[in-house]
């Protein structure tokens, strides 16, 4: 177990988005540019960041750029807690193969750059009618295939054995419409994998944002904290009218949205939780919004742990 000052809490790097300044991949860019993006973060007083590959694709990366990498991380002063895959799935019909074996080269990285977790999901590329969107999970998206679920399970453990075999773990983000797509589903799935090294990512933010019918989130949270390795933890304002049916909800502060986050976090280091934090935010200045999560989070853990 952590002290609430040594307990990774990363920036997730996903607002820097994948285009370089030149309108090139950002993974071809110039190793200044990545620590352009990385000194903001640090400016912000983070000392992690989760790489997703939303933004510097490290697993299909030539070698000598990830030692460039690994550089540029060391001369800024960031470490790396957690390694995310973004849209990802291992079982894509068109890229699956591909993203199992970047999957595969991740879980070899990972221990390199001192993270513990490689963070894998089943949600696909937006729609063209998301992206439309001022946020896309205003309409459906990808929804799994439950006939391609034996092989999501096959392919979870596969990735979960390789990960204990370099003594790391793999996180299963929640989302929408996929095989961990709910609580219930979430803790079904994780179980039918059965692997020691496999955990849940319980990004109940991902739920919260929808415009459908939701349980009481504590309700939520209580059935996937048990199983919980890893955490993107972000909030958002949500507003119900049963009259009409009507949805709103829009990014917050951990502070100020609608999950009460000292009581959840709480209620997750009383179920032994010990797993790094992960800030997301959407919209308006999200690398500032994530440092004022942190400073909460830590906040939380500091009075948590000192009871």
């Amino acid at each position: 177990m952590f002290t609430a000052e040594q307990w990774p809490i990363a920036c997730n790097m996903l607002p820097f988005g994948n285009v370089a300044p030149d309108g090139s991949h950002i993974k071809d860019a110039p190793a200044t540019v990545w620590a352009s993006q990385m000194r903001q973060v640090r400016e912000l007083g983070f000392d992690h960041i989760d790489p997703t590959d939303a933004w510097v694709p490290l697993g299909s990366m030539p070698e000598h750029r990830v030692k460039e990498f690994q550089q540029v991380l060391a001369d800024e002063g960031l470490k790396v807690s957690s390694i995310s895959m973004t849209r990802s799935s291992i079982v894509d019909v068109k890229h699956g193969e591909e993203n199992l074996a970047a999957a595969h080269r991740l879980i070899d990285l990972a221990p390199e750059f001192g993270a513990t977790i490689v963070n894998i999901g089943f949600m696909q590329a937006l729609t063209a009618e998301q992206q439309k969107q001022l946020w896309f999970w205003l309409v459906d998206g990808h929804k799994d295939d439950p006939e391609l679920r034996p092989l999501a399970i096959e392919r979870t453990r596969e990735l979960g054995e390789h990960a204990q075999r370099n003594g790391i773990q793999i996180s299963l983000e929640m989302y929408e419409d996929t095989y961990v797509g709910t609580p219930d589903d979430a803790v079904s799935f994780v179980k039918d994998v059965n692997h020691p090294a496999v955990g849940l990512n319980p990004d109940i933010g991902n739920l919260i944002r929808l415009h459908r019918p939701m349980p009481p989130y504590m309700e939520m949270f209580e059935k996937v904290l048990p199983y919980s390795n890893f955490w993107h933890i972000k909030n958002y304002m949500r507003d119900e009218d049963p009259k009409t049916g009507s949805y709103a909800s829009a990014p917050m502060p951990l502070k100020y949205g609608v999950i009460n986050y000292r009581a959840v976090i709480r209620r997750a280091l009383e179920l032994g939780y010990s797993g790094p934090f992960c800030c997301e935010h959407y919209g308006s200045d999200s690398l500032g919004v994530c440092a004022e999560n942190r400073d909460y989070i830590r906040q939380v853990l500091r009075s948590a742990l000192s009871e």
